[in-house]
C-alpha cells in the first residue's frame, strides 16, 4: 500500500460560512487521531473566505477509506446539508 495525498475544497454558501467553518474545524482532532493519518491540515482562502481546503495524508488509500466512513464525518455532512455550494476532492500521489 502506498501513501496517499488528498486535497479536499469546500466552499460554503455565502451566508453559511461560518457554519460550515465550525464543523470543518470540529473534524481536526478526532481525525488526527485516526490510525493511519499522517497529517490533516485545514485552510481557508484569504481573499475568499467562503473557500476551505483539507491537506490531507494518509499510510493507505484504505485507512482514508474507513475515515471517509467515519462517524464524525457522517455528522458532519448531516449538520452541514444544505450550507456547502460545491465539494471537489482530489486523490493524489507524491511523485
Amino acid at each position: 500500500m502506498s501513501r496517499l495525498t488528498v486535497v479536499a475544497n469546500i466552499v460554503a454558501k455565502s451566508d453559511k460560512i461560518d457554519l460550515v467553518k465550525a464543523q470543518l474545524l470540529k473534524l481536526i482532532d478526532v481525525t488526527r487521531a485516526e490510525e493511519g493519518c499522517i497529517n490533516y491540515d485545514l485552510h481557508q482562502d484569504n481573499d475568499v473566505p467562503a473557500h476551505f481546503m483539507f491537506y490531507e495524508n494518509w499510510e493507505s488509500r484504505d485507512l482514508w477509506l474507513a475515515h471517509m466512513d467515519s462517524q464524525h464525518l457522517k455528522y458532519y455532512v448531516a449538520a452541514t446539508e444544505g450550507a456547502v455550494e460545491e465539494f471537489v476532492l482530489n486523490e493524489m500521489t507524491q511523485l
